[in-house]
C-alpha cells in the first residue's frame, strides 16, 4: 500500500470534520488571516501536512478566480480525504460566516446602525489588522526564499499600491519571471539551502517530529485519487454543470426568467468567475454594476464591507449582503424579508460553486507536476506577488481602521492599541485566535456600553 495512505489513517474523517467546522468559526481575518489560521493550525500544530505542500496548494489557489483562502481548505480536504473530504472543508468554510452575515444583514436593513453592533465591530476590525499584519510576517519569511522573492513581492507591492495595476496582471507578470528564472538563471531563483540549524533548534525539530509525525510529506507516493483522470475530469465537470444547471431551472420556473433572482443568479455566476485580485476588487465590479441596477446605494455597499471583514469566512462574503439588499429593496410580490434571503442565498450558492469545480478538477494535475522546476519557479514567483499584494491591504485596512478619519484627522486610540495588543498576543504568546477576537469584540462592545 502506498506510504501516503496509510499515513493518512492518522487523521480521521471525523478528526478532520471537527477542524473544519472549527475553521468555519475562527476564519477571520479575510484570506490573509485565514491562510495564516491554517498554516499555524495544520502545518505548525497539528503536522497534517508539510510546508511545500501547503505552499504549492496554495499557489494554484492564487492563480484561480474566487476565494483562495476557501479554495485551499478543498484542495487540502480533497487531498486528506478525497472528494467528500473537500467538500466538507469547502462547506462548512463557509456555512457559519452564511447565518451569522444573514442574521446582521437582517439586522442592519430592519433595525439601521445598532450601537452595540457597531460596537463589536469596532473591536473586531483591530484584531483583523493583527491578523494580517501577522500574516504578512509568516507566509512572507516562509515564502521569500532567495533575494530574486523578495524583489518580485517588493515590485508586487509598488505595482499594486501605487501604479494600482490589476492583480491578475501582477500575477501573470510574476509566474512569467519565476518561470524564466528557473530556466535562465537557476543560480538566482532556484531552491535556497537551508541555513544550517542550531544543536538546540535539531533537538526541537526531532522532539517535534517524534511526538507529531508529518501525515502528509513531500516524498511519499501518491494515492490513486491525486492522479489526473481524463474520465474523472468530465465527470466532475458534468456534475458541476448539473449543479449549477438544476436549480437556475428550478428558479426560473418559480420567479420567471426576468425576475430579480434570476437576474442574481446570472450576473453572481459572471461575477465568480472574473473576481481575480480579492474581495475589494470584485466588490468595486459588483458595486459599480448594482447602483445601475437599483440594488443598493454606495455607502451601504461599504457597511456590507465593514460587516463581512468582521465575521468569519471569507471575505468574498460581502457578495452574500449585496444580494440580500437586492432583494430587501426589490421584493417583487414576495415579503421584504424572504426576498432578501432567497436573494442571499442564491448569491451565496453561485459564487462558491466554481471554486469546488476548480479544486476538482485542476488539482490532480497540479498534484502531478509538483516535482516540475518549470511549474514550482512560476508558483514561487507568484508567492513572492502575494506576500507584497497581502502587505498592501494590511496598509489599505490598517490604515481605514487606525485612521479612519485620513491621516489628517487624528489616530482612533484605541483601534491602534488593541491591533497592538492582539498583534503581541497573537506573535509573541501564540495565543488562539478564536478567543483574540472573541476579546476584542467584548471590549469593543464595553467601550460602546460604558463610554459611549
Amino acid at each position: 500500500m502506498p506510504q501516503l495512505e496509510i499515513e493518512t489513517q492518522r487523521v480521521s474523517f471525523a478528526e478532520a470534520f471537527r477542524f473544519w467546522l472549527k475553521l468555519g468559526f475562527i476564519s477571520f481575518g479575510g484570506p490573509a488571516g485565514q491562510i495564516a489560521i491554517m498554516h499555524r493550525e495544520l502545518v505548525e500544530r497539528r503536522r497534517w501536512l508539510s510546508e511545500e505542500r501547503f505552499l504549492h496548494a496554495l499557489n494554484y489557489c492564487m492563480l484561480l478566480p474566487g476565494p483562495e483562502a476557501q479554495q485551499l481548505a478543498i484542495y487540502i480536504g480533497w487531498l486528506m480525504h478525497r472528494v467528500w473530504g473537500g467538500i466538507v472543508a469547502g462547506a462548512f468554510f463557509v456555512i457559519p460566516s452564511i447565518f451569522i452575515l444573514l442574521a446582521l444583514t437582517y439586522v442592519y436593513a430592519a433595525y439601521g446602525k445598532v450601537s452595540a453592533v457597531a460596537g463589536v465591530l469596532s473591536g473586531f476590525k483591530p484584531v483583523v489588522v493583527a491578523i494580517v499584519v501577522e500574516a504578512v510576517l509568516k507566509i512572507g519569511g516562509r515564502a521569500i526564499k532567495r533575494r530574486a522573492h523578495l524583489l518580485i513581492a517588493a515590485a508586487s507591492f509598488i505595482a499594486i499600491y501605487f501604479l494600482h495595476i490589476p492583480f491578475p496582471l501582477i500575477v501573470l507578470a510574476a509566474a512569467m519571471v519565476g518561470l524564466a528564472g528557473v530556466r535562465f538563471w537557476p543560480q538566482v531563483f532556484g531552491a535556497a539551502e537551508k541555513p544550517q540549524a542550531t544543536k538546540a533548534e535539531t533537538e526541537s525539530e526531532e522532539k517535534l517530529e517524534d511526538a507529531l509525525p508529518l501525515v502528509i510529506d513531500d516524498h511519499a507516493t501518491p494515492p490513486a485519487h491525486t492522479l489526473p483522470s481524463r474520465s474523472r475530469a468530465l465527470k466532475t465537470l458534468a456534475v458541476g454543470l448539473t449543479l449549477w444547471l438544476l436549480p437556475f431551472a428550478a428558479l426560473v420556473a418559480w420567479r420567471g426568467w426576468g425576475s430579480l433572482h434570476a437576474q442574481e443568479y446570472r450576473f453572481f455566476t459572471q461575477a465568480a468567475l472574473v473576481t481575480f485580485g480579492g474581495a475589494y476588487a470584485v466588490l468595486a465590479y459588483v458595486t459599480q454594476a448594482a447602483n445601475s441596477y437599483g440594488w443598493l446605494m454606495h455607502d451601504q455597499a461599504v457597511d456590507g464591507l465593514a460587516l463581512a471583514e468582521t465575521t468569519p469566512g471569507p471575505l468574498i462574503m460581502v457578495l452574500q449582503f449585496v444580494g440580500f439588499m437586492a432583494g430587501w429593496n426589490n421584493p417583487q410580490g414576495l415579503s421584504q424579508t424572504t426576498s432578501a434571503v432567497v436573494g442571499a442565498l442564491v448569491t451565496t450558492y453561485v459564487t462558491f460553486l466554481p471554486s469546488f469545480i476548480f479544486i476538482f478538477l485542476g488539482a490532480p494535475y497540479i498534484e502531478a507536476l509538483r516535482g516540475n522546476k518549470n511549474l514550482t519557479g512560476a508558483l514561487a514567483g507568484v508567492t513572492a506577488a502575494v506576500v507584497g499584494v497581502i502587505l498592501n491591504l494590511a496598509l489599505i485596512f490598517g490604515a481605514a481602521v487606525i485612521w479612519p478619519r485620513g491621516l489628517t484627522g487624528g489616530i482612533e486610540w484605541f483601534a491602534l492599541v488593541l491591533s497592538v495588543l492582539a498583534f503581541v498576543a497573537l506573535y509573541r504568546f501564540k495565543a488562539n485566535v478564536l478567543w483574540v477576537v472573541i476579546a476584542g469584540g467584548a471590549l469593543g462592545l464595553g467601550r460602546v456600553l460604558f463610554f459611549g
